[in-house]
Parts: C-alpha cells; sequence; structure tokens
C-alpha cells in the first residue's frame, strides 16, 4: 500500500493566446519534486492541462493522489464534462469538438492509470502551494523553458 501522494498545478500565460509556462508540485511522504515547462504559444487553459499531464506522468507506478488545481476547466473537465465528451465522441453538449481534445484524451489515458481525487482551490488567496507552482509557471515564462 503506497503513501497518499499530493500534487499541485498551475498554469500561467501572458497573453491568451501567449507564453505559457505550467508548475507542478509532487508531495509523498515529506519528500518534493517541483516541475515545470514553457510553450511559446499557447493557452492558459492548455497550460492548466499541461502541468496535470506532466504530473501524473512523473509517477513510476500505480499511485493514489489527490491534485489540486485553481482552474475549474481542469477539474470540472475531470469530474464531470468528461464522461458526456467521451460518450458523444469527444464533442460538447451543442455538438461542437471538444476544445483541446488532444490534452483531454492524453489527461483521460494518464488518470486511468492512478486513483485520483481531484481537488478545486482558489486561486491567488494565500495558499502556499498553490502560490509555489503559479511561481514556477510564471519562471517557466521568463526563463522560456
Amino acid at each position: 500500500m503506497g503513501s497518499m501522494i499530493e500534487i499541485y498545478t498551475d498554469g500561467a500565460c501572458s497573453g491568451n493566446p501567449g507564453k505559457g509556462g505550467w508548475g507542478a508540485l509532487l508531495r509523498c511522504d515529506g519528500a518534493e519534486k517541483e516541475l515545470s515547462g514553457y510553450e511559446p504559444m499557447t493557452t492558459n487553459n492548455r497550460m492548466e492541462m499541461m502541468g496535470v499531464i506532466k504530473a501524473l506522468e512523473a509517477l513510476k507506478k500505480p499511485s493514489t493522489a489527490t491534485i489540486y488545481s485553481d482552474s475549474q476547466y481542469v477539474i470540472k473537465g475531470m469530474t464531470e464534462w468528461l464522461k458526456g465528451w467521451k460518450a458523444k465522441g469527444w464533442k460538447t453538449a451543442s455538438k461542437d469538438p471538444v476544445k483541446n481534445v488532444d490534452l483531454w484524451q492524453q489527461l483521460d489515458a494518464l488518470a486511468a492509470k492512478h486513483t485520483l481525487k481531484w481537488q478545486w482551490v482558489k486561486g491567488h488567496n494565500d495558499h502556499p502551494e498553490n502560490e509555489r507552482v503559479d511561481a514556477l509557471a510564471r519562471a517557466a515564462i521568463v526563463v522560456g523553458r
């Protein structure tokens, strides 16, 4: 029985679309790992999703984790919308193609390997881990990597 992993993620964009960055913090048994990355032309929602994707890719084996994000888009997508999108062949309720379908499919496949709980946190509200991943995402934009 493995330990519970805490995953905090955030995305940021300078311009939307524009330069983007994502950040993730993984914590297990007191050990922490920080991840971040950059894309030259992207959107805020894509960066929010990339933070979660890269965090899940960093898990070496099937794990139990709680994912904390300030993105309603990511949380509602994974907990409310995904099932319907898949049932409708990746179309929204209004029959439009789901935006960012490439990332949703990646996220769905990664999430299937783990036991995940999705937790929304209010952004920019002095939540220490959320502030850290926000800073990681913003720093990635500044340095461009």
